[in-house]
């Protein structure tokens, strides 16, 4: 498989868990690139991007490291962005 860029919304118990240390520390295991951040409705927010086999892996671990505490997660494809070099936690 080749290249792709996921934007995902994750709800539930997510802000104040260490969610988006994990997220990052996932995603560089996995040697993706974007960013994860908390928003003002509670929920975290998370673009990444990479191989297409080694993002899905990323997301099936972040939920299943979190999944007493995340209840849904919206996934969308979104256009590959060349700008993007490393994974970040944003603010």
């Amino acid at each position: 498989m080749g290249e792709t860029t996921k934007h995902i919304i994750f709800s539930g118990r997510v802000q104040g868990v260490g969610f988006r240390f994990t997220a990052h520390n996932i995603a560089s295991r996995y040697q993706l690139v974007g960013w994860v951040r908390n928003l003002s409705d509670g929920t975290v927010e998370m673009v990444i991007q990479g191989n297409a086999d080694d993002v899905s892996d990323c997301i099936r671990d972040i939920s299943e490291f979190f999944s007493g505490y995340v209840t849904d997660s919206k996934i969308e494809e979104i256009p590959i962005d060349p700008q993007c070099t490393n994974f970040k936690i944003t603010f």
